[in-house]
């Protein structure tokens, strides 16, 4: 059976770990490095690192944060924001990235995720999406668009075609953020999580709305990601990911031991 990962995402804005909701109202909360290695250190299966002020402010990703993070770390490690070529892929990967995420440069040129996948490989390239509920069209059946530049963009894309665009391009896993529920712990989006996977036959990540023990149970199972990806819950302490493998574990799911 295979089992279901744990991520905790690092959203970093000028070197500093910060938290939004819905991608507006950023604080910064801390320090990236220490709160990776704390993780770590608590049994995480993943770490996502993604410098959320990257592709706003036309600018490449801090490597030397990055290099910082992967020195504490010996987990897979998922680096986004700012990716714009494979030039920028490789040098992530040198700085200690396992797994490197491509969005907004991606939506604007596709032929980005085709150059990764031949560069780095197809398990090494991630296509992060950030979705956003709206009116069902013609263009968007699916009633999900992607929106880039942190939220601040729509794009008329349709999340479901992308998605499946994105993986016959190279892409060997989707995150699939839900903008609507990012940072509210109100829950998952379900619908949206589950209609990714049933599109796509790579892995999924579920993010956006984690806030209990039920809500991840419920994105695993009934949402069928392979992976829920945390932040708000555990930067404020209130869970950590022993609790939450422990909780998952008593209820069958097939969970990596801390």
């Amino acid at each position: 059976m295979l089992t279901k990962r744990i991520v905790v995402c690092l959203d970093v804005r000028d070197g500093k770990l910060a938290k939004s909701v819905k991608f507006v109202d950023t604080k910064d909360i801390g320090d990236p490095v220490e709160k990776a290695r704390q993780y770590y250190e608590q049994g995480v299966d993943e770490l996502v690192f993604y410098d959320i002020s990257a592709s706003h402010e036309g600018r490449g990703i801090m490597l030397e944060t990055v290099n910082r993070v992967a020195e504490q770390i010996f987990v897979p490690f998922s680096v986004g924001g700012g990716v714009s070529s494979v030039s920028d892929a490789t040098a992530l990967r040198l700085a200690g990235a396992e797994k490197i995420n491509v969005n907004s440069s991606a939506v604007a040129r596709p032929a980005l995720i085709d150059e990764c996948a031949y560069a780095i490989g197809d398990q090494s390239t991630v296509l992060a999406m950030d979705v956003r509920r709206t009116t069902k069209t013609d263009a968007l059946p699916s009633g999900f668009e992607i929106v880039t530049h942190g939220g601040r963009r729509p794009t008329g894309k349709d999340a479901l075609a992308w998605a499946r665009e994105g993986v016959s391009r190279g892409a060997g896993e989707i995150v699939v953020n839900s903008i609507d529920a990012d940072g509210t712990k109100a829950g998952y989006d379900l619908e949206l999580t589950r209609a990714v996977t049933e599109a796509v036959p790579v892995p999924v990540v579920a993010s956006g709305g984690a806030g209990t023990f039920e809500h991840i149970y419920q994105v695993l199972t009934e949402g069928k990601a392979d992976a829920a990806l945390l932040a708000s819950v555990v930067h404020y302490g209130e869970m950590t990911i022993g609790q939450v493998k422990q909780s998952l574990a008593a209820r069958g799911i097939a969970i990596r031991p801390t």
